[in-house]
């Protein structure tokens, strides 16, 4: 079996990768205590901890919550809250007002799970139109993204009042059922257009081709001849228009006043009148064996539909998609590509991808367990660093992880959230959204109803990220990271970086370059100056043109030892600090602004 599980530590190497792809980055320390760990007990960190909710949005004119009161004329504009509810989601993955290190780990990877499935279940904040539709699908993603343990809630009978507790599934299924009836969706995908007798098939088409089965991996399905324009391998034009008709009748709630008590958040208001009645409209292709998702006549009211009929049928519908195998399949490619590698061979799908996808069905669809077996696997570590292997450094990072990445990793100081709102606000929009969007990733704003293309754009995936314009910013990015800028001081003091993290290594400049290396490169190890090592990922000619840089020496055998001993004067003497501190920039800049810093 390919997921075969690791059982030694994982040492700096390993445990940089892990934390790099299933967190939004970490610290030195972090880093260093995860190496210690098996993979096993990282993974027990990661995602078996007790976390707290977030504290909720907060409007800055009010200094109060919205999202759960309501917004009145007191507060601000929507399209500000918009902004705000951004900016405390980038704050969640940041674990901000988490002090504990471990803690912040797990938070980050829970969050990490959401942002994945925000990029699966995908959104458009100009189309949704309502910061708390956006909150509260944010918040649905959140409650599944660890999903190991079913919970128990109490449901109220509508008819006696009397409640009594009930078990709410917590799985990858149950969360595709509750996303068919969210407020969101039905804005982003015209479901609230979709009624009797003029079918809207907008979100029936995305079900099928984006979130469920799929139109299989795409080396294969791109290769595909049909005489029935639309057709797929795994759906046909009439299951597109059967699942339309299932899912007619449902509309925004602007009230989100009805609410799911099975996980306690507002969902669409079913309009029974607008739901189509006819069963022959809901027949299914041989795809799925010609089912036929009819009403249930015993949730019905006088003969009529109902909300619970209607929420019914939709829960039996997507029930029968899952059972097609290659459901279970496509949504492990997702997580595939998201975590691992945007590649996907015929040969990985039928041993890798098959794995992940029996680990999901077993664990009846859940997601939480497909990340731990892939997290302990021998596959996620076993990479050698050179072009035959692309586990380690194979993934472009996007905007999201080269920004927060480096905040997180040099501990940049952030306004408190609960204290310095405004400051908080005004940091999170001009330091990491507005630079995100310089970097081709509109947060929230995704160029097309599939998502960000990086994420699902067949054959080009991950090199989305990367343009001329784009990779400018990259580098504009890390120079204004270490630079003074309009009489303000960087955003980070180098030199006491380095002395606080790096004391012994800082006064020799290879020792410093070889100890940042695995920190800041996914492909450094087993790094050397003077010999090339087989699988080490770096020539030593890339080593010398950091050390160049940082020490400016004119020939590596005759005058870099001499300019070493310059840098160690400096760095030990407290009255070199500002000349000490332009040589640290030069080193930064260089190991950051470098191709093997793009990549994680």
């Amino acid at each position: 079996m390919p997921l075969n599980e690791l059982t030694s530590p994982l040492g700096k190497h390993r445990a940089a990768h892990l934390l790099r792809r299933v967190t939004f980055g970490a610290t030195k320390k972090q880093v260093d205590f995860f190496a210690t760990l098996t993979p096993q007990q990282a993974v027990n960190i990661l995602f078996n901890s007790d976390l707290p909710d977030p504290e909720l949005p907060l409007d800055l004119k009010t200094n109060a919550e919205w999202v759960i009161s309501g917004n009145t004329d007191a507060n601000s504009s929507d399209k500000t809250l918009r902004d705000y509810f951004k900016a405390w989601y980038i704050g969640q993955m940041l674990s901000t007002g988490i002090t504990d290190d471990n803690l912040k780990m797990a938070y980050a990877a829970r969050e990490r799970i959401t942002f994945f499935l925000h990029t699966h279940f995908t959104t458009m904040e100009e189309k949704v139109n309502s910061s708390r539709a956006l909150y509260f699908q944010n918040t649905l993603f959140r409650m599944f993204a660890l999903d190991k343990e079913d919970v128990l809630v109490e449901i109220i009978d509508e008819d006696t009042g009397i409640s009594q507790p009930e078990t709410a599934p917590r799985n990858f299924k149950e969360l595709t059922k509750k996303f068919c009836l969210d407020n969101a969706t039905l804005r982003f995908l015209d479901g609230n257009l979709n009624v009797k007798g003029a079918p809207n098939e907008n979100y029936a088409r995305e079900m099928f081709e984006l979130y469920t089965v799929g139109r299989g991996l795409e080396v294969i399905a791109n290769e595909q001849t049909s005489d029935e324009v639309g057709d797929y391998f795994t759906f046909k034009e009439k299951d597109v228009q059967a699942a339309a008709r299932v899912l007619t009748g449902f509309k925004f709630d602007n009230e989100f006043s009805t609410i799911d008590q099975y996980t306690g958040l507002p969902q669409g208001k079913a309009n029974p009148g607008s739901h189509s009645t006819r069963s022959s409209e809901k027949e299914f292709s041989e795809y799925y064996n010609g089912q036929i998702i009819d009403q249930d006549t015993s949730l019905l009211e006088n003969g009529q539909p109902s909300p619970k009929s209607m929420i019914d049928e939709v829960g039996r519908m997507i029930d029968m998609i899952y059972e097609n195998e290659e459901t279970a399949k496509h949504i492990c490619r997702k997580i595939y590509r998201f975590f691992v590698y945007y590649d996907i061979t015929e040969d990985i799908n039928n041993t890798i991808i098959q794995d992940m996808a029996q680990v999901f069905v077993s664990n009846n669809y859940k997601l939480q367990p497909v990340l731990e077996a892939l997290f302990k696997s021998e596959y996620f570590y076993e990479a050698s660093t050179d072009v035959t292997d692309d586990k380690f450094g194979g993934i472009i990072k996007s905007p999201l992880d080269l920004v927060l990445g480096a905040h997180l990793f040099f501990e940049t100081p952030i306004p408190d959230y609960t204290t310095e709102l405004e400051l908080f606000y005004e940091f999170i929009n001009s330091q990491i959204i507005a630079k995100l969007s310089n970097q081709g990733m509109n947060f929230y704003e995704p160029y097309e109803v599939a998502g960000y293309g990086a994420y699902h754009q067949y054959p080009v995936f991950n090199r989305n990220w990367i343009s001329t314009n784009y990779l400018a910013y990259r580098y504009q990015f890390i120079s204004k990271f270490f630079t003074s800028n309009n009489g303000e001081s960087p955003l980070i003091n180098l030199l006491d970086y380095v002395q606080n993290n790096f004391s012994t290594e800082g006064e020799d400049a290879k020792q410093l370059i070889l100890s940042l290396a695995p920190y800041l490169l996914p492909v450094a190890q087993e790094l050397d100056f003077d010999n090339d090592l087989p699988g080490r990922g770096m020539t030593k000619e890339r080593l010398r043109f950091f050390l160049q840089t940082f020490i400016q020496y004119s020939d590596y055998n005759t005058d870099a030892d001499t300019q070493n001993l310059v840098w160690k004067d400096l760095y030990s003497n407290p009255n070199n600090y500002d000349t000490a501190a332009i040589y640290l920039n030069r080193l930064f800049n260089s190991m950051l602004q470098s191709p093997e810093y793009q990549l994680f």
